[in-house]
């Protein structure tokens, strides 16, 4: 197991799905974690008391984002708690579904808005307090952004996004010894998804029919992973896409 002992975790849109499963994860590793949400705080305090009853230390700080003076607080407040920052995990996002001629530009927004501007703020905010000796940035996809499936253009496009800003930052922080990285989830049983899943859903059949591991992840399945790449048996692993998909397509 990955011994993150002395280490500081901030994970984006952590109350909740993926990022619940990881926050708790990094906390059962040994890292301290700020548990950051956008609106469910009651969720966010959840993971907080999961994380101090298995006796690790975590805080949890209210702050979207997409915007920029909200993610200086929650740097803020983390350098508050902690220090510093050892470990990004950016992982809020958000989602829909369309077809071209009812796109608009306000979900445009929304969606760009949150997984790739956010994502970029929160780095931003983050690089200034990691350590002399580096840390890690994870930053959550999707194998959309590979499947590319119609009516997706504009949450494909944020996660091909990602993806590409993936693999500048390594190259750019890579001389600082900070890691960049992408963990890259299929379908995953998540509260958010939940009208999508279930065994009568077509895209859950969908889904495990193409899946050469027969089933849709669970968060535990991305949060293994994420530990592991921000450890320091992964310290030779930086621009990489850990498509986390069970062989998914």
């Amino acid at each position: 197991m990955a011994n993150l002992a002395g280490k500081v975790a901030v994970v984006t849109g952590a109350s909740k799905g993926i990022g619940a499963g990881i926050a708790k994860a990094l906390g059962a590793a040994g890292a301290s974690v700020v548990v950051n949400y956008a609106s469910d705080k009651a969720g966010a305090d959840r993971v907080v008391s999961e994380i101090s009853n298995q006796g690790g230390k975590a805080i949890a700080v209210g702050a979207s984002v997409a915007k920029s003076a909200e993610v200086e607080t929650l740097f803020a407040e983390t350098k508050k708690a902690f220090g510093k920052v050892d470990i990004l995990i950016n992982n809020a996002g958000v989602y829909g579904f369309s077809p071209i001629e009812q796109v608009t530009e306000e979900e445009i927004n929304r969606q760009f808005g949150i997984n790739v501007t956010g994502l970029l703020l929160a780095t931003r905010a983050a690089v200034s307090l990691f350590p002399a000796e580096g840390g890690n940035v994870v930053n959550i996809g999707s194998v959309i952004s590979e499947t590319t499936l119609p009516q997706t253009a504009i949450y494909s496009g944020t996660k091909g996004a990602v993806d590409a800003i993936t693999r500048v930052l390594a190259k750019e922080l890579g001389p600082r010894k900070i890691r960049v990285n992408a963990v890259n989830p299929g379908l995953v049983a998540t509260e958010g998804n939940a009208a999508f899943r279930g065994p009568e859903s077509p895209m859950e059949k969908a889904e495990v029919a193409k899946t050469p591991l027969g089933r849709i992840g669970e968060p535990e399945d991305v949060a293994d992973v994420v530990t592991f790449i921000v450890s320091e048996e992964a310290r030779w692993i930086t621009g990489s896409l850990l498509q986390t998909a069970g062989g998914a397509r």
